[in-house]
């Protein structure tokens, strides 16, 4: 390709780890003209004082001198706080379970961020994301990333055709393991740098200390949902999810070698409802799911047989999706243990990720579909 041609640019969103370090190294090594662009999302500090944008800044510019390639940062903190993190607040404050990285991906990373990209002319937006493109019959097909431990779909499922024909994932066909390796015979200053975890604005924090500063908690009685007997007090309802076993703090009967989950939660009289042992009102035969959003435009048909994700790191579950408009229901082929309000429900056809929608409500083995 000739050097500065349109057809020749790539922006590549760096967060300053090694993924999308080694994703702008090797669309350098291609032959492309690379920027790489640092999104500046959430500025506060972490529990040490350290603003961790700026660390991560550090190690994009490292990277990028390294490498040889122009580098800029944008401001999107103003879009992430409406977009992403109000919407977080206003699902906890339902009751509910959101995911914010797939509200990222949806409104910063491959919109906002993917516009920017093209005011810079360039032909593609490129980002360290474990996931391929693939096209069939004319449309754009989102593939699993070669890497099924690190496969990052589940977060990708609200990318249309619009999207993918400005997207490059140029990791999504080797293994984490060969980014490692790459990034270390190149010699990248975020080679050996961890992979960062759990929610992108808490990061290594306390999830309970960073969302009380934004949401103010009511303790309240934790309830036997089988007895409707008081069993403990919790902290605020929006500190814990369904299925959760850890920090309930419940015990003092003769049952102690059976932990106790959350069954359910009543937001208006403040109530938290726990189960002892792995009781059948943990598990859905299916679920109400609504806002949906399909890769290829439209549903496969108005019933369709699939599997589905309903955690990043589940595995693929079959059911049966009927389409209604933006909303579906979807029946479980076997029942599923602590379906979620506000998480996703992601849809796959073996190594095609369909798309998806948010969970609304789930049935209990007792409703009918």
């Amino acid at each position: 390709m000739a050097e500065g041609s349109k057809n020749n640019k790539i922006v590549v969103g760096m967060s300053g780890g090694v993924d999308s370090a080694v994703a702008a190294y090797l669309l350098k090594k291609q032959g492309y003209e690379t920027i790489g662009v640092f999104m500046r999302n959430w500025e506060e500090s972490d529990d040490d004082g350290v603003c961790t944008a700026d660390e991560d800044y550090n190690y994009v510019r490292k990277v990028c001198e390294q490498i040889g390639i122009s580098y800029y940062t944008v401001n999107f903190t103003r879009e992430y706080w409406d977009r992403v993190f109000e919407y977080f607040l206003k699902e906890l404050r339902a009751g509910r379970t959101p995911n914010p990285d797939v509200m990222c991906n949806k409104e910063i990373k491959f919109k906002a961020f993917l516009e920017f990209a093209m005011k810079l002319d360039a032909s593609f937006l490129a980002t360290g994301h474990y996931a391929r493109i693939a096209e069939k019959d004319g449309k754009k097909l989102l593939l699993r990333g070669e890497d099924d431990n690190k496969d990052q779909t589940y977060f990708l499922y609200n990318l249309g055709q619009k999207e993918l024909e400005k997207t490059m994932f140029p990791i999504g066909e080797i293994k984490k393991s060969e980014v490692r390796r790459i990034a270390k015979e190149a010699g990248l200053a975020s080679a050996q740098r961890k992979d960062s975890t759990g929610i992108c604005f808490i990061g290594e924090r306390d999830f309970n200390k960073f969302i009380a500063k934004y949401l103010p908690s009511e303790g309240g009685d934790i309830i036997n949902i089988k007895t409707g007997e008081k069993a403990g007090s919790h902290n605020g309802l929006m500190f814990y999810t369904l299925g959760q076993r850890k920090g309930l703090g419940i015990g003092g009967n003769s049952k102690m070698s059976e932990p106790w989950f959350v069954a359910g939660k009543d937001i208006e009289n403040n109530i938290l409802y726990a189960v002892q042992g792995d009781d059948d009102v943990l598990y859905s035969t299916g679920c109400e799911v609504s806002g949906l959003s399909f890769v290829a435009g439209s549903a496969p048909s108005d019933e369709f047989k699939c599997t589905v994700r309903l955690r990043h790191r589940q595995k693929d579950r079959g059911c049966t999706v009927k389409v209604e408009g933006d909303a579906a229901q979807v029946i479980f082929d076997d029942r599923q243990r602590a379906v979620t309000p506000g998480q996703s429900a992601v849809f796959y056809d073996g190594e095609v990720c369909l798309g998806g929608g948010i969970v609304e409500k789930a049935w209990s083995a007792n409703d009918t579909v």
